[in-house]
């Protein structure tokens, strides 16, 4: 894995991570009793973005280290994933076929 590759994994997971933190400990207009005019009673009142950034970051940081781990050091394989034998055959050394 290179380092486009370890960041472009970093973001995604980050993202990911950050999509799932944003409705934790939501609170919405309707829940708080003080809709603003115009506004829908599900919009949020209270949020806490910057905080949620950063524990995502945190959390982030460890799911990303542990899946650079596991691909770097070869736990698993593209041939442990490979069930239905799709990939075609491993490179030549693989099949004794080298000098």
């Amino acid at each position: 894995m290179g380092p486009v590759s370890g960041l472009v994994l970093y973001a995604v997971i980050w993202f990911m991570t950050f999509f799932v933190a944003i409705p934790i400990r939501l609170q919405t207009q309707g829940e708080a009793g003080s809709t603003v005019p115009g506004t829908h009673h599900g919009s949020p009142e209270r949020h806490d973005l910057k905080k949620k950034a950063w524990i995502t970051t945190a959390v982030a940081f460890v799911i990303w280290a542990l899946l650079a781990w596991v691909i770097l050091s070869g736990v698993i394989s593209m041939e442990d994933i490979d069930l239905f034998s799709r990939f075609g055959p491993g490179p030549v050394e693989e099949r004794g076929l080298g000098g």
